[in-house]
């Protein structure tokens, strides 16, 4: 079966050797074999490239078709491959996949449009070469800059800006006081500017605190289909460049998220918390609100963060510990159960001994 094609592959030949230039590595094989375009080990057939970046995925090497495999540069070929299958030796094999990836899967060029069922306020500011799908909504003082492009069904509130070269997917929503860097992709579903969860309780009622601040996402971020970021009770939420936001994540008022980090699938973050540069937050984490992750900490997918993490601390568990020591907790939690036969034995043993005393 031919692997799936989201309609935007190039079906052009290129060598070899002029693919392992572009992946920026060294070719182990003929230079001159023609390539059509890349799929995984299992389905790759004699005109395609593929890929093993994972230890784990040596096994599929002996029965792949592919032409030629991108490998890091240490990579050693299990020795039941075929003869002739060629290796394309990378110092980043995910890097190179994404070069190769974009030669075959091009961006999809859009023409400027505005579709005729879109509605936009007479006081919005439209760039250049805008696309807008049908049944936007743009709502007054919105500024729109160049080359972006609005799914169908997107709603920006009044006074959003989005910077240039955006592409904001079908049904998203951008409340007002919204700013959008340049180069930002936001998936569908998403909404930027919700109001925070903030209550006052009295006499066992909860009165609303008004939300009145912004939110603010640099340049070159990206935010996952159905991701949700609230707008700061007062002040800003900050989403800064180039971090990656996963689906289905939620960012709480007054949160702030330093440039390069990763928050991945069902990462939950709570008001006011500071997380620092080139942080990486592991899926269905949950964070306390009003803490401060450090520059380049790690936190393990599924943890309870209780407290303020220190750059470069790596952090795992619920609540969290320290990592070496959560997976020294983990392991003895495998044998609690041995553990509680002995001290039941050993019980049993020391009363039987004080029955023969008595």
């Amino acid at each position: 079966m031919a692997p799936h094609s989201d309609g935007r592959e190039k079906r052009e030949l290129i060598t070899l050797g002029e693919l392992a230039r572009l992946a920026g590595g060294v070719l182990e094989g003929d230079a001159d074999g023609q390539i059509l375009g890349i799929a995984r080990l299992e389905d790759a057939t004699a005109a395609e490239v593929s890929f093993c970046a994972l230890r784990e995925y040596r096994t599929h090497l002996s029965g792949t078709g592919a032409a030629a495999v991108i490998v890091a540069k240490d990579f050693e070929p299990p020795r039941d491959v075929r003869e002739n299958l060629a290796f394309i030796r990378v110092e980043n094999p995910y890097l190179a996949v994404a070069q190769v990836l974009n030669h075959f899967f091009p961006e999809d060029e859009c023409p400027s449009s505005i579709h005729p069922s879109a509605v936009i306020d007479d006081s919005a500011e439209i760039g250049e070469d805008v696309s807008v799908g049908a049944r936007a909504v743009i709502g007054e003082n919105c500024e729109i800059g160049n080359r972006t492009r609005l799914g169908a069904g997107c709603v920006l509130a009044a006074g959003v800006r989005v910077g240039s070269d955006c592409h904001v997917l079908p049904n998203v929503t951008l409340y007002s006081t919204v700013v959008i860097g340049d180069r930002v992709v936001i998936h569908a579903g998403a909404v930027v500017g919700s109001d925070g969860f903030g209550y006052a309780t009295e006499g066992g009622m909860h009165v609303k605190i008004p939300q009145v601040g912004g939110v603010v996402v640099g340049d070159d971020v990206e935010i996952g289909a159905n991701a949700c970021i609230d707008r700061a009770a007062l002040g800003t939420t900050r989403i800064a460049e180039g971090t990656k936001i996963d689906n289905l994540v939620q960012i709480g008022h007054n949160c702030d998220v330093g440039p390069n980090s990763i928050l991945c699938g069902q990462v939950g973050v709570s008001g006011s918390t500071q997380i620092g540069e080139g942080v990486l937050i592991g899926g269905q984490a949950g964070l306390n609100g009003h803490l401060t992750v450090g520059d380049g900490a790690m936190i393990a997918g599924g943890s309870g963060v209780t407290s303020s993490v220190p750059a470069g601390g790596q952090v795992g568990g619920y609540p969290h510990l320290e990592a070496s020591r959560w997976r020294r907790v983990v392991a003895a939690l495998r044998t609690l159960p041995e553990l509680g036969r002995r001290v039941h034995r050993l019980e049993a043993m020391q009363t039987g001994e004080k029955e023969k005393e008595g």
